[in-house]
């Protein structure tokens, strides 16, 4: 039997998804599941291993029953995964401590320590990544520091993606892709770069072995297999970081094409030829391939500020929601579309976990500004949809200094679901949004990026060719104006609250009696 249909496997940060796809773009199969995300004290963003590991099990035997297909007939199975995760393992790959997500800054006090003792700057311009608490790196000195006998008993220090990758093959590798958004990455020798390793005080050896992102490890364990409901001589193909996939997904292929996208946090990005890094350390870069890299900047609060705001603000929603059969973000956001662009006046900085670009600040939180007794739940939505893109517009603006001009903005992630996000994007950004038809997004993508890898497409171009633009979102000019005017005043509050910002962090980290 022909093997020809890719699974494309999508672990974020609260969720994961299945979805397999033929090479002519026909989608078989989409199955997500959903995991816990700890925050057991302020600035911790934490998981199990475990749940995401069994979220993973679930998704890809369901796919797999869902799509119909016999094992012979699937080719392989690529991934698409949340950059800057951090986990202690034992030589066995057992887990020392929780997975520390991209959005947990605990080692902010060793960050700011690291940054009146090594050059940062130079680390930056090496490895891409300025120094902030959401890389392993810092992550690294923190457990080090703090949690000293599971960091001597480390054999390896992975991120969530080798943690799956070794339970579903037997080894420890990383793609270039992951390895380049972990701090300790070197773009120009392409290998661990060893003043970052002396840094957090290990080798190497504590570190996996990486591969091109295209790699391929031939076959996984039979017992997984069982589990999976696959042939265990399927393909593994390693894939990249979510950033790099959801690009795909939308259909960015060719340098000057920007995708923006939103679902628990947020990001902006552009493919490159040459790795690029920003003389005001405003924006990151990480690997895509062999031929590109991306250049881009990502923010902490996307998708789970309006979370907060439908669990915290509106918390009766999700009850209404149930009694007519409809989802609460619909709810939410058809009663922020009868309030007119700025919300009457009131901002919302969605600085919930911190930020990070294009000011990494990990002592930022969020602000509600301007509240009048005029203003209702519907008034609090709107701000968190527009302030979003406030924050997506702010990192727009830097990455056009770095790479220049973009020449169309695509859009994937879950907001996408939302025309009024989408509405509001254009008219904050002033620019058209493109919204593909294709709305998988980074699972789409590992699925496409793994039939160019196993030679099922011929190169990246052809993924573009699978994609349609379902809508185009084009600018009020009106509303553009009064956003810039909103814009500006979202920057004063901003910057007005440094030193405040700092102190209450300090309050929030201080142990619990």
């Amino acid at each position: 039997m022909q093997r020809t249909a890719v699974i494309g496997v999508d672990i974020g940060t609260t969720g994961c998804r299945a979805v397999i796809y033929l090479p002519n773009g026909q989608s078989l199969a989409n199955f997500s599941a959903e995991y816990r995300l700890f925050t057991p004290h302020a600035g911790w963003a934490e998981q199990q291993p475990a749940d995401i590991w069994q979220a993973f099990i679930t998704v890809v035997r369901s796919a797999v029953q869902q799509s119909g297909l016999p094992p012979q007939a699937i080719a392989g199975m690529c991934f698409s995964v949340a950059f800057h995760s951090f986990l202690a393992v034992d030589a066995a790959g057992e887990p020392l401590c929780p997975v520390l997500t991209w959005a947990d800054s605990r080692s902010q006090p060793y960050t700011e320590k690291l940054k009146t003792t090594i050059d940062g700057k130079a680390l930056y311009h090496r490895t891409g990544c300025p120094l902030h608490p959401m890389y392993p790196l810092s992550k690294a000195v923190w457990l080090r520091q703090e949690r000293p006998e599971a960091f001597r008993r480390a054999a390896k220090f992975i991120s969530i993606k080798e943690y799956v990758i070794k339970r579903l093959t037997g080894q420890f590798a990383v793609d270039r892709s992951i390895a380049s958004g972990t701090g300790l990455y070197n773009f120009e020798t392409l290998a661990w770069d060893q003043e970052a390793l002396a840094v957090v005080g290990i080798t190497a050896d504590h570190l996996s072995t990486v591969y091109p992102t295209s790699h391929v490890l031939e076959g996984i364990l039979p017992s997984v297999a069982g589990e999976l409901g696959l042939d265990s001589s399927i393909a593994v193909v390693l894939g990249a970081g979510d950033g790099a996939m959801a690009n795909l997904g939308s259909g960015v292929v060719r340098p000057g094409q920007l995708t923006a996208t939103v679902g628990t946090s947020g990001a902006v990005r552009m493919l490159i030829k040459q790795p690029q890094t920003d003389p005001q350390r405003r924006t990151w870069c990480y690997n895509l391939n062999e031929e590109y890299w991306m250049a881009g900047a990502a923010i902490n609060n996307g998708g789970i500020s309006l979370r907060w705001v439908r669990d915290q603000v509106a918390a009766d929603v999700k009850q209404q929601a149930a009694a007519c059969g409809r989802d609460p973000y619909d709810l939410l956001t058809e009663a922020a579309a009868n309030v007119a662009p700025g919300a009457e006046g009131l901002l919302l900085l969605p600085l919930f976990s911190g930020e990070r670009a294009p000011y990494w600040n990990a002592d930022a939180r969020a602000v509600l500004f301007g509240v009048g007794l005029n203003h209702e739940t519907r008034h609090i939505v709107r701000a968190a949809l527009e302030g979003v893109m406030f924050r997506m517009y702010s990192i727009f603006s830097a990455l056009k200094d770095v790479a220049g001009q973009a020449s169309e903005i695509r859009v994937s992630g879950s907001f996408t679901r939302s025309p009024l996000w989408l509405t509001i994007m254009a008219d904050i950004f002033g620019r058209e949004i493109l919204a593909p038809g294709e709305p998988e997004g980074a699972a789409f993508g590992a699925s496409a990026f793994g039939m160019v890898a196993l030679g099922l497409l011929k190169d990246l171009e052809a993924i573009g060719q699978l994609t349609s633009i379902r809508e185009i979102y084009r600018p009020d000019l009106t509303n553009h104006a009064t956003y810039r005017e909103l814009y500006d005043i979202y920057l004063r509050v901003y910057w007005n609250l440094q030193k405040e910002f700092h102190d209450i962090a300090a309050i929030q980290r201080r142990p619990k009696s």
